[in-house]
Protein backbone atom coordinates (compact mmCIF):
# COMPACT_ATOMS: atom_id res chain seq x y z
CA UNK A 1 0.00 0.00 0.00
CA UNK A 2 1.64 3.14 -1.27
CA UNK A 3 1.33 6.55 0.75
CA UNK A 4 -0.48 9.44 -0.31
CA UNK A 5 1.95 11.86 -1.77
CA UNK A 6 0.60 15.14 -1.00
CA UNK A 7 2.17 15.94 2.65
CA UNK A 8 4.82 14.21 2.18
CA UNK A 9 8.34 14.93 3.27
CA UNK A 10 11.70 13.38 2.22
CA UNK A 11 14.65 12.21 4.08
CA UNK A 12 17.92 10.50 2.71
CA UNK A 13 19.39 7.91 5.00
CA UNK A 14 22.51 6.44 3.87
CA UNK A 15 22.11 6.52 0.11
CA UNK A 16 18.68 5.74 0.04
CA UNK A 17 15.62 8.58 -0.32
CA UNK A 18 12.48 8.27 1.23
CA UNK A 19 8.66 9.60 1.79
CA UNK A 20 7.24 10.01 5.49
CA UNK A 21 4.19 11.49 6.58
CA UNK A 22 2.60 12.22 9.52
CA UNK A 23 -0.93 12.17 9.31
CA UNK A 24 -2.28 15.35 9.65
CA UNK A 25 -6.20 14.72 10.56
CA UNK A 26 -6.45 12.97 13.76
CA UNK A 27 -8.58 9.89 14.24
CA UNK A 28 -10.44 9.16 16.78
CA UNK A 29 -8.11 7.08 18.59
CA UNK A 30 -5.51 9.72 18.54
CA UNK A 31 -8.13 11.84 20.26
CA UNK A 32 -9.22 9.87 22.81
CA UNK A 33 -8.19 10.57 26.47
CA UNK A 34 -4.65 9.51 26.96
CA UNK A 35 -4.59 6.68 24.34
CA UNK A 36 -3.47 8.69 21.53
CA UNK A 37 -0.13 8.88 19.86
CA UNK A 38 1.51 9.91 16.71
CA UNK A 39 1.56 7.21 14.13
CA UNK A 40 4.38 7.83 10.99
CA UNK A 41 4.23 6.03 7.44
CA UNK A 42 7.56 5.58 5.36
CA UNK A 43 8.31 4.51 2.31
CA UNK A 44 11.07 4.15 -0.34
CA UNK A 45 11.43 7.23 -2.91
CA UNK A 46 12.34 5.70 -5.80
CA UNK A 47 10.86 2.30 -5.71
CA UNK A 48 7.86 1.97 -3.33
CA UNK A 49 7.37 -1.21 -2.07
CA UNK A 50 6.58 -2.21 1.34
CA UNK A 51 5.49 1.04 3.79
CA UNK A 52 6.78 1.02 7.03
CA UNK A 53 4.18 1.73 9.95
CA UNK A 54 5.37 3.53 13.12
CA UNK A 55 3.09 3.79 16.19
CA UNK A 56 5.37 6.07 18.55
CA UNK A 57 5.38 6.92 22.23
CA UNK A 58 4.74 10.33 21.45
CA UNK A 59 1.37 11.89 22.60
CA UNK A 60 -0.59 13.25 19.66
CA UNK A 61 -1.37 17.39 19.96
CA UNK A 62 -5.12 16.43 19.98
CA UNK A 63 -5.12 14.34 22.37
CA UNK A 64 -6.68 15.38 25.32
CA UNK A 65 -4.69 13.79 27.58
CA UNK A 66 -1.80 15.24 25.97
CA UNK A 67 0.26 17.49 28.28
CA UNK A 68 3.53 18.23 26.39
CA UNK A 69 3.78 17.99 22.99
CA UNK A 70 6.79 16.44 21.34
CA UNK A 71 7.35 16.51 17.82
CA UNK A 72 8.65 14.10 15.68
CA UNK A 73 11.85 15.46 13.94
CA UNK A 74 13.81 14.26 10.78
CA UNK A 75 16.18 13.09 12.87
CA UNK A 76 13.63 10.75 14.49
CA UNK A 77 12.41 9.18 11.40
CA UNK A 78 15.96 8.57 10.23
CA UNK A 79 16.75 6.51 13.45
CA UNK A 80 13.28 5.21 12.78
CA UNK A 81 14.82 3.70 9.05
CA UNK A 82 17.99 2.78 10.47
CA UNK A 83 16.04 0.36 12.89
CA UNK A 84 13.50 -1.10 10.51
CA UNK A 85 16.18 -1.63 8.27
CA UNK A 86 17.87 -3.85 10.93
CA UNK A 87 14.72 -5.58 11.65
CA UNK A 88 15.02 -6.96 7.93
CA UNK A 89 12.69 -3.79 6.42
CA UNK A 90 12.86 -4.25 2.65
CA UNK A 91 10.89 -1.22 1.42
CA UNK A 92 11.89 -1.70 -2.26
CA UNK A 93 10.17 -5.33 -2.27
CA UNK A 94 5.99 -5.98 -2.29
CA UNK A 95 4.67 -6.79 0.35
CA UNK A 96 2.63 -6.52 3.17
CA UNK A 97 2.99 -3.37 5.22
CA UNK A 98 5.70 -3.50 8.59
CA UNK A 99 4.10 -2.38 11.71
CA UNK A 100 6.35 -1.60 14.41
CA UNK A 101 6.20 -0.03 17.92
CA UNK A 102 8.52 2.59 19.47
CA UNK A 103 9.14 2.81 23.32
CA UNK A 104 12.27 4.83 24.09
CA UNK A 105 14.72 4.15 21.63
CA UNK A 106 13.52 0.60 21.17
CA UNK A 107 11.72 -0.93 17.86
CA UNK A 108 9.55 -3.89 17.66
CA UNK A 109 7.38 -5.32 15.34
CA UNK A 110 4.04 -5.87 16.49
CA UNK A 111 2.77 -9.55 15.16
CA UNK A 112 -0.49 -9.30 13.08
CA UNK A 113 -3.36 -11.82 14.87
CA UNK A 114 -4.48 -14.51 12.72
Amino acid sequence: MAIPKKGTRKITVGNETYLWLIRRKATYNQTDYGSGHIHVAIEHAEVPGTTLVIYTDKGHPKDYGTGKVIPVTPSDVSKWITQARALNWEPEKKGPQLSVEIEGDEMRIIKKKN
